[in-house]
């Protein structure tokens, strides 16, 4: 029974499918985050080019974000996949590229609306 617990090999396979579950997700944490930011930036454009170039760049963004999605899907059922990028990309968005990137105000308020959300998407992913 040890050996069959902690068998190298199917340790080995769980850290691959881990990393690779990690990677996917930051990945599309990271795309939607550009996405919405560029989108941002494109309807703060002052000329018709800057608002073109943030909208191909946050098109291409938004495109690598579903494209991380799907993958994510190979590994995570819907229910859990779809809440958990969904939710980290309202997070992110809202407490990093709002307040880094355009100083948007972020009070106690949006902090505690944050929490909940990552409360809500841990009850929604842990599975029954």
């Amino acid at each position: 029974m040890f050996l069959r617990l902690f068998n190298p090999s199917a340790l080995a396979s769980h850290l691959h499918f881990n990393s690779i579950v990690l990677a996917l997700g930051l990945a599309n944490l990271f795309f939607n985050i550009v996405a919405n930011s560029s989108f941002k930036m494109s309807a703060s454009s002052s000329n018709l080019r800057g608002f073109i170039i943030w909208q191909v760049v946050g098109n291409l963004a938004g495109f690598i974000t579903v494209l991380t999605l799907t993958g994510l899907l190979r590994y995570l059922p819907l229910h859990v996949a779809y809440p958990a990028t969904t939710g980290l990309a309202i997070v992110g968005v809202t407490l990093v590229s709002g307040r880094l990137l355009f100083g948007e105000a972020v009070g106690a308020g949006d902090w505690l609306g944050a929490l909940l959300v990552v409360l809500g998407i841990f009850f929604l992913t842990r599975g029954e």
